[in-house]
């Protein structure tokens, strides 16, 4: 068995603790060095880490059928298992506080990296509602973006076949395993997706869809993202859990206005009236966002400071021989988390930078 394949196994074993996350795992690895120390530590070792019995059990004695189920899945062409470490790993989803550990992908997982903005909304929007996520998924996919949304019912579905229509690509995240498609009604825009983007969760092949599944998928759409547009949404949706992680993130929100009377307006007149941003055509995204900054098109001048084919490269000066951290960065060059983590997408890009665990190191 190869040492990748054997630290896949390691890597799959961890996801299987309950209620175990990234920050978790972080302060394992600060101890033990490698997730290899970590599944052979003793349950002594463990517990100064504020580990239950039942996550020890679970950690000591993985549920190996789960674990080989998995790796036969990857063996099939264009599925891929990530883990957090590695180079196809989203930049912007490394830096969100509860990163997921490993991430399942049918279809394309080079986009995953790709600049790419989400579109959430109501199951149940109306007319308008439909015909706007359509058109607007269609619109941002022609800018050259990814549209990331979630494979519900309604506004999400629009979103998808929107920028399907345009020959764009777009990614969905499931609140399931990929091998539970829900709701079963979008199975085949699901088929279409892996033709032309990618779908994508943390959860086991097999899970079916919970009600707890959601909010945690809905912080992947947003950390996977440069901005959250809402089209539609009720005051009370999951929707706006969406933009409350985008918030925390430290992500753009817009939001489609509507009118008053509506029940799946006040959702979005709510967030604009917080300071999200208010949204009628496509430029006021992009322009919000600043697409001109990571275009693979943009000319090296000095009145830019992202122009990434200059030498003197103000986010490239700020990384160190060392793993230097998103958040470093950005404290060193003045930038914002999305300025740095763009340059850096094109400095990987160009082989000048190289994705370590927990940040990056000049090449």
């Amino acid at each position: 068995m190869s040492n990748q394949m054997q630290e896949l196994i390691y890597w799959l074993t961890l996801t299987q603790i309950p209620d175990v996350g990234f920050a978790h795992v972080k302060k394992l690895l600060a101890h033990f060095q490698t997730v290899e120390n970590i599944c052979k530590a003793s349950a002594r070792e463990l517990q100064p880490f504020k580990l239950t019995d039942a996550q020890i059990e679970a950690l000591q004695n993985p549920n190996q059928h789960w674990i080989n189920a998995a790796l036969k899945w990857q063996e099939q062409p264009n599925h891929h298992i990530i883990l957090c470490t590695d180079s196809h790993y989203s930049p912007l989803l490394s830096e969100i506080a509860s990163k997921p550990l490993i991430l399942y992908v049918e279809g394309e997982c080079d986009i995953l990296s790709q600049p790419q903005v989400a579109m959430v909304g109501s199951r149940n929007p109306s007319h308008t509602g439909l015909e706007l996520s359509g058109e607007f998924g269609y619109q941002l996919s022609k800018a050259g973006l990814i549209v990331t949304s979630g494979l519900a019912l309604g506004v999400d579905a629009a979103s998808h076949q929107g920028a399907l229509n345009a020959g764009g690509k777009t990614i969905a995240v499931l609140g399931s395993g990929l091998q539970k498609i829900y709701p079963k009604r979008n199975a085949l825009l699901a088929e279409k997706i892996i033709e032309n983007g990618c779908l994508i969760s943390e959860f086991p092949l097999s899970a079916e869809p919970a009600a707890h599944h959601f909010p945690r998928r809905n912080r992947i759409i947003s950390g996977l993202s440069l901005g959250t547009l809402v089209i539609e949404a009720a005051l009370k949706s999951g929707s706006l859990i969406t933009t409350r992680f985008a918030l925390e993130q430290g992500r753009e929100v817009f939001a489609i206005p509507g009118s008053i009377r509506s029940a799946t307006s006040q959702g979005c007149l709510s967030l604009i009236q917080q300071g999200a941003k208010c949204v009628t055509r496509v430029e006021d995204i992009l322009e919000e966002i600043k697409w001109s900054f990571i275009t693979k098109q943009t000319k090296c001048s000095s009145d830019s400071q992202l122009k990434l084919d200059c030498t003197d490269n103000p986010v490239l000066a700020c990384i160190d021989n060392n793993v230097t951290t998103i958040d470093q960065i950005c404290r060193r060059s003045k930038l914002s988390a999305q300025s740095v983590t763009a340059a850096i997408l094109q400095l990987e890009i160009e082989g000048v930078v190289k994705r370590q665990f927990g940040g990056y190191i000049k090449v």
